[in-house]
């Protein structure tokens, strides 16, 4: 917590000797600092009627660690920027709607985040067009993101981050869907750049249009318990991208491609070129569906733009439809089940299990862990978004939904 810097500063300056008073007065500025920061922080309320009308207002009037809460509606045009170091912004009660309207900010997003430890929570943003053809619903550019309970519909991009390495985006129970008809440049729902750390997890992605569903070029991803299914409607290409390859943990996830797929990989891994120190790709208890009659990849891993020493670790997956898992990924596979079109019980409802799973359970492995991380799931995708917790089982089903029969 903040208020334990100056406790510790203030201890560290009791314990010493000829530095007594130097360090007892350094701690004592450092807890009145924290001190005065709390008690300077105020919540900003937004909305007809309350004290700022428009978000941008509060974006300019916020000051570091303020709340800024936003009443329900419709904000046209509203855009804003962010410059805060530290920050929550949350919708309150039914969720407001951010339209862009033909604006964004900087000519980049609906918000822009400039560098900051911001928390955005149940906010809707819809329709981010910029002359480049990546308007995203929010513009990440550095420090520490986390976005929950929030939905992206009709934007180039969803969220957009830049590329500096110390950066990190979290992401839990939020809808990312509808992307633009537009060619070039490619509309992803969410495109994450070369940043050091991203983790989501009970999100749903639906309905792209020739760019993908999920793309992430950061450091380490952990991706768990999320519904990448582009649906009848949907014509993504990838669901899931991880063009740099990088440490990727993929627990969970129900990921299926539309019968309208612009390209027949579900899963790409390492397809431009490796840039980390470090590459490994863990899949546990996927459930991997394709519509696509002419035959899909499952996985498709680019072993010749990676390391040599890249490990690669598939166990328990399911795969549904045509297709191939494992012929053109090298690495280690076991636990994995192949289930043929009309495998599952109703995808089209929504409905991931698969058929005759009682059977199922016992082909399974135990998931283990990897660089002390357990591959087991401990939850599972819960409709319409976020997750519910799974206890330990003494069966699994292969595959990410383990409440079947």
């Amino acid at each position: 917590m903040p208020t334990d810097k100056g406790s510790v500063a203030l201890s560290a300056g009791l314990r010493t000797g000829s530095s007594k008073t130097t360090a007892l007065r350094a701690g004592l500025l450092a807890l009145g600092a924290v001190l005065s920061l709390d008690l300077a922080a105020a919540v900003l309320r937004v909305g007809p009627g309350e004290t700022f009308v428009r978000i941008a207002d509060a974006a300019k009037s916020a000051r570091d660690g303020d709340i800024v809460e936003i009443m329900p509606g419709e904000y046209r045009g509203d855009v804003a920027v962010w410059k805060q170091e530290r920050l929550l912004i949350r919708g309150l009660g039914e969720r407001p709607v951010l339209i862009a309207d033909g604006r964004v900010a900087e000519g980049k997003a609906i918000w822009v985040i400039r560098n900051g430890d911001i928390q955005v929570e149940n906010i809707e943003f819809r329709g981010a067009r910029a002359g480049d053809g990546n308007g995203a619903g929010i513009r990440f550019e550095r420090g520490r993101l986390e976005v929950r309970n929030s939905t992206f519909i009709d934007n180039q991009i969803g969220i957009l981050t830049a590329n500096f390495e110390d950066a990190e985006l979290t992401i839990h129970d939020s809808l990312f869907a509808q992307a633009p008809r537009q060619e070039r440049p490619l509309p992803h729902l969410l495109y994450v750049g070369r940043i050091a750390r991203f983790e989501i997890s009970g999100s749903r992605f639906h309905q792209g249009y020739h760019g993908h569903l999920l793309k992430s070029r950061a450091r380490y991803n952990d991706i768990r318990y999320n519904l990448l299914y582009d649906g009848p409607h949907g014509e993504a290409s990838y669901e899931l991208e991880l063009p740099n390859g990088g440490v990727a943990f993929v627990v969970g996830n129900i990921i299926g491609q539309s019968a309208n797929t612009q390209n027949p990989i579900v899963i790409a891994y390492g397809a431009e070129g490796n840039i980390w120190p470090d590459s490994a790709l863990y899949l546990s208890h996927n459930t991997l569906l394709s519509d696509r009659l002419a035959g899909t990849w499952f996985l498709r891993t680019f072993s010749d733009h990676l390391p040599p020493d890249a490990e690669i670790l598939g166990i328990n997956n399911i795969t549904a439809g045509i297709g191939a898992f494992t012929l053109t990924a090298s690495g280690t596979f076991t636990g994995n089940v192949p289930l043929p079109p009309g495998g599952l019980r109703d995808p089209d409802t929504l409905d991931f299990l698969p058929r005759g799973s009682s059977l199922l359970r016992w082909a399974t492995k135990p998931a283990g862990s990897v660089r002390s991380i357990s591959l087991a799931p401990e939850a599972e995708f819960a409709l319409p978004r976020g997750t519910r917790p799974l206890p330990p089982l003494r069966h699994w089903l292969p595959g990410a939904l383990q409440s079947g029969d």
